[in-house]
């Protein structure tokens, strides 16, 4: 359970990796656009808040990969306390845009899913 733990919050960190490359970097490119439901007007407005939460997810995902880097390293408990705090963050955010604009429950559930599990066998794992 553990090591499944780990492989779906490196799997969670890429992600975020990702998002963070959508909303800092790329945020008003067309497929940017598409995927996010924005028109060129609305992506040159909010550049400056994607940007910002960009970064957000870049440090979620830093925490994430350093947790499971210690981990690895045999530092458990700083290892598992980071992916804990990093993915159970993201958790929170999908569970957050889920609830708070169900019409992007696409969105969300590709946030969260992945963080979710993560903790769940990751703790799972370290209680047994």
């Amino acid at each position: 359970m553990t090591i499944a733990g780990l492989v779906l919050a490196g799997l969670a960190g890429l992600i975020h990796v990702y998002i963070f490359f959508l909303e800092s970097l790329a945020w008003t490119d067309a497929r940017t656009r598409a995927t996010f439901g924005t028109t060129p007007e609305e992506a040159a407005v909010t550049r400056p808040l994607a940007f910002n939460q960009g970064f957000y997810n870049l440090f979620l995902a830093i925490l994430v990969l350093l947790g499971i880097g210690f981990f690895t390293a045999g530092s458990t408990v700083i290892g598992a306390t980071l992916v804990f705090a990093g993915a159970g963050s993201m958790a929170a955010a999908g569970l957050v845009l889920l609830l708070s604009s169900p019409g992007k429950a696409a969105a969300a559930l590709k946030q969260l899913v992945a963080p979710l599990l993560a903790v769940i066998l990751l703790a799972i794992g370290l209680l047994f």
